[in-house]
């Protein structure tokens, strides 16, 4: 038997149809197979709180192994997993095409589910994870304006920290009615595209739940940026959740009602030429990776997936292509980079850093380590303290850099570092950035 793999890792598709996959004694088995290896490599510890979880239970039991963990006990590293697939394409050697085939993720993803359709989850996460919902009541005009002065008051905060389990020292985004949809239709205008490589410089974007709602303004630099480089770019007509968060939850179902709400929407754009793209990474991973390995015989979100990009990943192909406008008036001078894990994932490199590495007098410097903002996980009142923890290094390597512009690709990640610096006044998307260089 070899240590380790020497292969390029192998996603296979999630088998949640079949009866296997909702077996609860089978699930115990590969849990505790799976906790078997991990216990005898731990060289996922840094990660998130799955493993030290995991870790504290094998050493505290009588046995000083996974056999003296009770399995009713499982569950709790599975409580701190959320899906950042970090373990799967950075530490773990025995992912397949090794014979011991360990996708940790997506056994916690089964974990979940089973967990999800038996016992249900609070009003809180069902709450925090209806986004389409949620977030559309809280942009209505004048409740935008109540919601986001009630989040900024210390006595509501304590309150809802109270009543509903949300940390009352988390930061929560705000919301305006005033959302990217709406922003950005004015400004769509005809370009004739031209296709350059792979791309066919005609691009419609996925506004998504967070970019539409909480970020609208990034909607307004990505139409100025593209534009600026002669790619025609739409708006997605209609959309709904990605189903991102319903997925870490462990709702399939849902997952599934989002999965054929938008796969059509998206499969007639990719009919009529067009590339798509999204402003929030996990988005361009829901539909990269997850949905075409939780529906891998449905064509269309196989044909959504081939079209769908990372949009710096997209702006990279056209500079190769010679299409890239590289005039930039504005230096950004020295940029601190927080690499969100869910761009990391997708295999595409540090595209964002060298797009704006284009920029003459701008040094980007990447840091390669996870936020632990997760959507929710940070904003939890029982799970807060260990996002903190496991933000604390990325943010001391930005407070120790005093750059002169701080990013991520994550608006949530970003606001929960900028929180948690001492040096960083403000957070800012690299489309931001990107459109300042070029002074639009």
């Amino acid at each position: 038997m070899r240590e380790g793999s020497l292969e390029a890792p192998i996603r296979h598709p999630v088998a949640w149809r079949s009866d296997d996959f909702w077996d609860q004694a089978k699930l115990d088995a590969e849990l505790e197979r799976v906790y078997d290896i991990c216990h005898g490599c731990r060289r996922c510890v840094s990660l998130c709180d799955s493993f030290p979880t995991l870790f504290d239970l094998v050493d505290e039991s009588e046995t000083l192994e996974v056999d003296g963990v009770a399995k009713s006990d499982y569950h709790k590293v599975v409580e701190q997993c959320y899906l950042c697939d970090l373990c799967y394409m950075t530490k773990c050697p025995y992912v397949p095409p090794h014979e011991w085939a360990v996708d940790f993720p997506h056994l916690m993803l089964r974990a979940k589910a089973n967990h999800f359709r038996k016992e249900g989850a609070r009003l809180r996460d069902r709450v925090l994870t209806s986004t389409d919902r949620t977030f559309g009541l809280a942009t209505i005009p004048l409740v935008d304006i109540t919601v986001n002065a009630l989040n900024n008051n210390s006595t509501f905060r304590r309150a809802l920290e109270s009543g509903f389990g949300i940390h009352h020292a988390a930061p929560l985004p705000a919301f305006s009615s005033n959302t990217l949809r709406k922003r950005v239709k004015p400004l769509v205008r005809n370009l004739a595209p031209e296709a350059v490589g792979e791309t066919t410089g005609k691009v419609a974007l996925y506004a998504t739940c967070y970019g539409n709602y909480n970020s609208p303004h990034i909607g307004e630099d990505f139409i100025r940026v593209f534009q600026h480089n002669g790619i025609h770019i739409d708006i997605v007509p209609k959309e709904k959740c990605c189903g991102m968060p319903k997925l870490e939850l462990g709702d399939l179902d849902a997952v599934e009602k989002l999965q054929k709400a938008n796969i059509p929407v998206l499969a007639k754009l990719v009919d009529e030429g067009y590339d798509l793209i999204a402003p929030i990474p996990s988005c361009v991973l829901m539909y990269k990776q997850e949905l075409p390995l939780l529906f891998p015989e449905d064509p269309d979100v196989q044909k959504v997936k081939q079209a769908f990009y990372d949009p710096f990943e997209y702006l990279w192909l056209r500079h190769k292509g010679g299409a890239l406008q590289t005039e930039f008036p504005n230096a950004m001078g020295n940029i601190a980079y927080q690499v969100a894990c869910h761009q990391r994932v997708q295999n595409i490199g540090l595209k964002t850093r060298d797009v704006l590495q284009l920029v003459p007098g701008t040094a980007v410097t990447a840091q390669e380590r996870c936020s632990g903002h997760d959507g929710t996980y940070a904003i939890k009142q029982e799970t807060r303290d260990k996002s903190v923890k496991i933000a604390r290094p990325v943010v001391r390597k930005i407070d120790q850099q005093a750059a002169d512009h701080f990013m991520s690709d994550c608006p949530m990640a970003a606001t929960h570092i900028a929180n948690l610096s001492e040096k960083v006044d403000r957070a800012e998307h690299p489309m931001t950035l990107l459109r300042k260089a070029y002074g639009l």
